[in-house]
């Protein structure tokens, strides 16, 4: 526990980025250090300074490697887009490990299972190319730094990622904070919100989906459901 009695904050990046470039970048790590709490830093296999396997058998546990990294006491955790779907995965599995969840960048992306779309991504994140401006961006998340492009290619193409339903959604017990840019792709959020059983939406005005992690919005309204506001 932190020396204010608040629990240990995870933070967990989307796809294609790290702890580093999401959290400590747009200034996160600061203002949860800055409120007393304690910050455990995570980076999904394939990223950051995680392990980068190109075998996409190696990502079959993906939740269960970002779950062994958790304190055993529940957390205050804040995902944004994969992360939040990790998360959500994480929640409604084992919903004793958290204590308030707050996801961002999520939304009726998560209900879809778009095959032809998930491959024209892969493709775009293994080869550096594309035409589409959605999965340009895809294309260009391999070139940042420490990024490996085979790494997160085969992330991508892990078997069997587990689905989230409505069904596996009654599973999370916990509050949860849904928060979406009205300008981003993964919206709209209504579906996400109502399998939740205890959900809180704060919409970004003006917001598409890879700005929200820098957003003041969404920092101020995450910060105030883990009661975590700086000093």
């Amino acid at each position: 526990m932190s020396s204010t009695g608040g629990p240990p904050v995870v933070l967990l990046h989307g796809f294609g980025t790290s702890y580093a470039t999401t959290w400590e970048q747009s200034g996160w790590s600061t203002l949860l250090s800055d409120a007393g709490r304690q910050v455990i830093p995570v980076d999904l296999l394939g990223h950051g300074e995680a392990a980068k396997p190109t075998d996409p058998e190696d990502y079959a546990e993906l939740e269960n490697l970002v779950l062994e990294q958790l304190p055993p006491e529940p957390v205050d955790a804040i995902g944004f887009s994969m992360g939040a779907r990790v998360l959500l995965v994480l929640a409604a599995a084992s919903p004793g490990r958290f204590n308030r969840l707050v996801v961002a960048g999520v939304g009726r992306n998560l209900f879809e299972d778009d095959q032809v779309r998930r491959k024209a991504v892969i493709e775009a994140v293994r080869t550096g190319e594309a035409a589409d401006p959605e999965l340009a961006y895809f294309a260009r998340l391999p070139e940042s730094p420490g990024a490996d492009r085979a790494a997160l290619a085969a992330f991508l193409a892990r078997p069997d990622p587990p689905p989230v339903t409505e069904d596996s959604l009654e599973g999370v017990s916990v509050p949860v904070l849904v928060v979406l840019g009205d300008e981003d792709f993964a919206g709209p959020p209504d579906r996400l919100v109502a399998a939740l059983p205890d959900a809180t939406l704060t919409t970004l005005a003006g917001v598409d989906h890879f700005a929200t992690p820098g957003n003041f919005g969404f920092i101020d309204a995450a910060l105030e459901f883990i009661d975590a506001q700086p000093f």
